[in-house]
């Protein structure tokens, strides 16, 4: 199934009219936070190149997110730290992040489409979707903004971890990221609830 706002017209012909997409990026990375995109797109100002943010290239994931940002009805990101997962596990810090988006909306959804989450921890009504993010638009639009800001934060922290290879693997347990991490130990930032394997 190709990425389309399907799902959302069906919704809008039940009368909903604020659906917001919600994705998170970093839940299998090692390092930093998990961090999670919420979108309410505008229908009469869709872009339908957004697609699954793993599909797209980085350089395009930048443009399309600038995209989102002008033309979106509202948008966020939420994200919770590497000591909140250790503390309550990567599903409940994953679930944190994504109420943290949801609620620093410019305006308030009344659905939320989520992907392979089931929303019943959210406020409002909502389905979590299998593969959400390259079936619906507004999912996509979600995972997208998320990746970006993300990728950009490690880039950020790599000029302070250099040994970790951060710009490059963006806190995943890539071979030269683990043994690294066999040489140089973990760092503040590192999830330290992780089954480090190695490389």
């Amino acid at each position: 199934m190709t990425c389309s706002f399907n799902i959302e017209k069906e919704l809008i012909n039940q009368n909903y009219s604020r659906i917001c997409g919600i994705d998170e990026v970093g839940r299998g990375a090692l390092f930093g936070p998990v961090v999670s995109g919420a979108v309410i797109l505008n229908p009469n100002r869709l872009n339908f190149e957004i697609d699954d943010s793993k599909k797209i290239p980085q350089r395009k994931r930048e443009i399309l997110a600038e995209d989102i940002y002008e033309n979106a009805d509202a948008f966020s990101i939420g994200w919770c730290w590497n000591d909140d997962i250790d503390e309550m596990n990567i599903l409940n810090a994953t679930k944190v992040s994504m109420k943290q988006a949801l609620m620093n909306l410019q305006i308030k959804p009344d659905y939320v489409l989520m992907d392979g989450i089931n929303p019943d921890f959210m406020y409002v009504d909502g389905e979590g979707i299998i593969k959400g993010d390259s079936k619906s638009i507004s999912i996509a639009a979600a995972s997208i903004i998320a990746k970006v800001f993300r990728d950009d934060l490690m880039r950020q922290f790599s000029g302070y971890f250099k040994e970790y290879g951060l710009d490059r693997n963006k806190g995943y347990p890539t071979r030269e990221h683990i043994n690294s991490l066999n040489i140089k130990g973990v760092s503040s930032y590192h999830r330290k609830s992780f089954k480090i394997k190695n490389g």
